[in-house]
């Protein structure tokens, strides 16, 4: 994404929050949306309190400029004297997913390390997730994954609580919908795991961004937000991440659960375009069958958004 067009989406986002009654929501940002700016998260603090926001993301232990624990001190001060809240970041913790490094090593391992990492900088939270959607269609069944995962946690349980630290599985690219993100946070422990709230990755497994709030709402401890463009296609329909504004989400509405579910934690805006639109073939008897658990009723093609004008 353009700076300029990251900023001046930055720039419309008051309107939206204040056509929601309620609690002011605190504003920040994911890391990730802007990686190609190519700063680390001293830059960040700092770029963040010149457009007057309230948190950060850091997305991941690469965003630091080291981990060496002066750093990381050093991070923690300068987050507190510009008053930004921080959330950390890793990525994929399941060993059995698409998405698993091996030569990241034990996975109960590194995701302790990453918990230090964002303990020593002064986090919340740290995000991760499962996998991506490949993780539905391969041998082995999504339990499984979601069975691994929680080992992970549950690993890691004791040291998330004695550093203050709640682990944050994100709804990731189509991994998992909300209800088996909700299985997983609270067979791990909902003392020490919440949610990690994408408002961009719902479509991609067949289910409403609103249906997402609702059921993880509770359980969220810190977001990603972005807009869709949903519409008709010969298979069915297609979607497109897009700025937002640009795409069909009710944005009022999110906003309004957002502030009567979970209004502690922070707006990350994940702003993610330029992507091709994805179609699903939601017309043909076999969508699904590769991945039977998914939740009809919250199918896109059975949404208001399957009528909206292509981006």
């Amino acid at each position: 994404m353009l700076r300029r067009s990251f900023i001046e989406t930055l720039s419309s986002l008051p309107a939206v929050l204040h056509a929601a009654p309620g609690q002011r929501l605190l504003l920040g940002y994911d890391t990730y949306s802007i990686r190609s700016f190519e700063m680390k998260a001293m830059a960040h603090l700092e770029f963040a309190a010149a457009h007057k926001l309230d948190a950060v993301q850091i997305s991941s232990l690469g965003d630091f400029e080291s981990l060496d624990p002066a750093h990381l001190a050093r991070v923690k001060q300068r987050a507190r004297e510009l008053n930004i809240l921080l959330d950390g970041g890793t990525g994929c913790i399941c060993p059995s997913a698409r998405a698993w490094r091996p030569a990241n090593g034990d996975p109960v391992e590194y995701l302790a390390r990453a918990i230090r990492a964002a303990s020593a900088a002064g986090a919340r939270s740290l995000r991760c997730y499962l996998g991506d959607s490949a993780d539905r269609l391969g041998p082995i069944p999504i339990e499984q994954h979601m069975e691994n995962t929680i080992r992970v946690f549950k690993a890691n349980r004791q040291l998330a609580l004695d550093s203050g630290i709640k682990i944050a599985i994100e709804n990731h690219s189509g991994d998992l919908q909300a209800w088996e993100v909700k299985t997983i946070i609270e067979e791990a422990g909902k003392d020490a795991v919440g949610a990690c709230l994408d408002t961009g990755n719902p479509v991609w497994c067949a289910e409403d961004p609103a249906v997402t709030f609702e059921t993880l709402g509770p359980l969220t401890v810190t977001t990603h937000v972005r807009d869709t463009a949903i519409f008709e296609h010969p298979r069915g329909c297609a979607a497109q991440w897009t700025a937002l504004g640009d795409g069909c989400l009710d944005l009022t509405n999110l906003v309004t659960l957002h502030q009567r579910l979970c209004p502690s934690a922070p707006m990350h805006l994940e702003i993610i375009t330029g992507g091709r639109p994805v179609s699903f073939p939601t017309l043909r008897r076999t969508f699904g069958r590769p991945s039977p658990r998914l939740a009809p009723p919250n199918s896109p093609a059975s949404s208001r958004w399957s009528s909206a004008a292509p981006p």
